[in-house]
């Protein structure tokens, strides 16, 4: 059973956890326009087991003893963490395949809904008034940025799905990262990930990217958006709520966007402006809440 811990809820370090998801966010928000871009030269498969080895291998060499250090119980969780991290990055990334960045980056998103919802379930705590204002928000936004008649496109639908999967990531992580334990648990949970794409990899064949200007983007996403994205991560989770940790990382969306229409090929439209509006009121709806309310129903979870 787990208790709420002080140290955990993140008395001591909240607005700096804060600032370092924002930070996360900015760096994820930057891979969706180069990923949609190296997707059209490699493998999904492929270019994830190769960004996640190079993250993996930077982890370890940083801090070798941080594994060993790790308890059997907080090893046991990393694997679990890591499997839901990587299956969800090869479904966002399939998804990134089928559809625009931009949408793929708000849609992704939506896990600051799914994490209070699936937390509540799993839980079992009570979904207040506030939470399905969120998913009334969030679902309008999503239909009208994806929606094609009376269905959604396929790389919608991935892409939603990898954002269920990030949204227990992030109540796992919440329930089980402590600033002791987070680099340890950062590079374990990289190399499992790493594993899960390479089993992907295999059964067509591997291949590595073919010019230097690609090299240089997979490097990039994996030491800074990887790596370092996700120790900061693991760090901040120790010392924020899921559903806190949630909406601070809601500004990946508009960051990707952002990224997209600026630097990728994407145009802006009025659909994403509109739908994207309105997934982010949804997002930031949570933060406005009342507070005790809010976080009453979606507690952190601790040790």
């Amino acid at each position: 059973m787990f208790k709420a811990s002080d140290e955990m809820c993140g008395v001591n370090h909240p607005r700096i956890a804060v600032v370092a998801l924002l930070s996360v966010a900015a760096a994820w928000g930057s891979t969706f326009f180069l990923t949609k871009d190296l997707l059209t030269r490699m493998d999904v498969a492929d270019y994830l087991a190769l960004r996640f080895l190079i993250a993996s291998v930077a982890l370890i060499l940083v801090h070798p003893p941080s594994i060993a250090r790790l308890s059997r119980l907080d090893r046991g969780r990393a694997v679990v963490l890591g499997i839901t991290y990587g299956v969800a990055q090869l479904v966002q990334t399939e998804g990134l395949r089928h559809t625009s960045a931009s949408v793929s980056g708000f849609i992704t998103g939506m896990y600051v809904v799914l994490t209070p919802l699936l937390a509540a379930v799993i839980l079992r705590h009570r979904i207040g008034r506030w939470a399905w204002l969120a998913v009334i928000l969030a679902t309008t936004g999503l239909g009208v940025l994806s929606l094609q008649g009376l269905s959604l496109g396929t790389g919608e639908l991935l892409t939603l799905a990898s954002a269920g999967l990030y949204a227990l990531h992030i109540i796992g992580l919440g329930a089980w990262s402590t600033s002791r334990n987070a680099f340890g648990l950062s590079a374990l949970q990289m190399i499992v990930i790493t594993c899960v794409c390479a089993i992907g990899a295999l059964p067509g064949g591997f291949s590595m990217p073919s010019t230097g200007g690609d090299w240089v983007s997979v490097v990039y996403m994996a030491l800074i958006a990887g790596a370092l994205a996700l120790i900061v991560q693991t760090w901040a989770q120790a010392h924020l709520t899921p559903t806190r940790a949630a909406i601070a990382m809601t500004m990946e969306p508009v960051f990707a966007s952002a990224f997209a229409v600026l630097f990728g090929s994407d145009s802006l439209t009025w659909r994403m402006l509109v739908g994207g509006a309105l997934v982010v009121s949804a997002m930031y709806l949570v933060e406005l809440a009342p507070r005790r309310k809010f976080e009453a129903e979606v507690q952190h979870l601790a040790q």
